[in-house]
């Protein structure tokens, strides 16, 4: 089937036990990757745009695509007119592939849930996709998201069900609200964002938007 190779790469980092693990693995799949999200029907990078589209008016102001890796999202979004979109990754194979799309003003390679090479308020927006997921990103991350993002602006960003109920995320969302970082503004319904993939197929997500409400100091 043609979700074979996709379900395969998606094991292995799925399976990853480090973040130098992780990188490793979307280096190897860099190649295909693209190839293999479009066989799976990987839908998050349209449900992101079109929540994108709905709540960042300014479409001059940067955006940080956090987790980009080959700038599927930074394609949409340049496409449909955010003309200044910046790039992290921790994978150079996933960044090489993106810089070949010309859709970025810049590309960085780092962790999500280390510290990010970016000033406090850099940004308007931030979209990250898949990347809140199992073996990924820790709950944690979102410190960061919020340091980078002006207050007011917005982050956009999916969450796997399985790490929601038990990854520690909902806790640290409600933790975050609760101390007026941010505030939720919408989500939506949990969706399958890999439809045509044997392994992933039953797996759901949801994409969720926040307003920052005060930056972290």
């Amino acid at each position: 089937m043609a979700s074979e190779a996709a379900d395969r790469h998606l094991e292995h980092v799925f399976g990853a036990k480090s973040a130098s693990e992780v990188g490793a693995a979307y280096d190897e799949w860099a190649p295909t990757y693209d190839q293999d999200m479009l066989s799976v029907g990987y839908v998050h990078p349209a449900v992101a745009a079109a929540m994108v589209a709905r709540y960042v008016c300014d479409r001059d102001r940067p955006i940080l695509d956090a987790g980009c890796g080959t700038g599927i999202n930074g394609q949409i979004l340049s496409t449909v007119g955010y003309s200044s979109a910046h790039g992290l990754d921790l994978s150079p194979g996933m960044l090489a592939r993106a810089r070949e799309r010309s859709v970025y003003r810049e590309l960085h390679e780092g962790v999500l849930g280390d510290r990010l090479p970016f000033p406090d308020d850099a940004f308007g927006a931030v979209v990250a996709t898949g990347v809140f997921t199992r073996g990924h990103a820790p709950p944690d991350a979102f410190d960061e998201l919020l340091r980078v993002t002006r207050t007011g602006g917005t982050i956009v960003f999916s969450i796997a069900r399985n790490i929601w109920n038990d990854g520690g995320f909902r806790e640290k969302l409600n933790d975050l609200e609760a101390g007026r970082q941010c505030e939720l503004v919408e989500e939506t319904p949990w969706y399958h964002s890999m439809p045509f993939s044997e392994a992933e197929k039953a797996t759901a997500a949801r994409m969720f938007v926040y307003r920052v409400v005060k930056s972290l100091l």
